[in-house]
């Protein structure tokens, strides 16, 4: 059985994750490399109430902030020279991207 590498990407904005996801399809084409995915995994949303007073005095009124976290899913054969392009591909700010190898 061959081997297999396993890159996961998250980020805060779908767009940058959906572009290296796009980018990482790309370089599978180019190098003839089998590829499956992306398999997008559920949104977390991570939830913060803040009151907006500043004091304890007055109404109770509470702001909702919201971040979101997009994940994605590539497996992809591992050939030496499609791993090394797509170490090579430039992650922009707030993406986080890992890859591990499995048989």
């Amino acid at each position: 059985m061959a081997q297999v590498a396993r890159i996961s990407l998250s980020g805060t904005e779908s767009q940058k994750v959906d572009s290296i996801c796009k980018q990482i399809r790309e370089i599978s084409q180019k190098t003839g490399v089998r590829i499956s995915g992306p398999i997008p995994l559920p949104t977390k949303r991570l939830k913060v109430p803040v009151r907006k007073g500043p004091d304890g005095g007055g109404t109770s009124t509470i702001d909702h902030w919201e971040m979101r976290i997009h994940k994605r899913l590539i497996d992809i054969d591992a050939d030496e020279r499609a791993l090394r392009q797509v170490m090579r591909i430039q992650v922009p700010d707030g993406v986080n991207i890992e890859i591990v190898l499995t048989s």
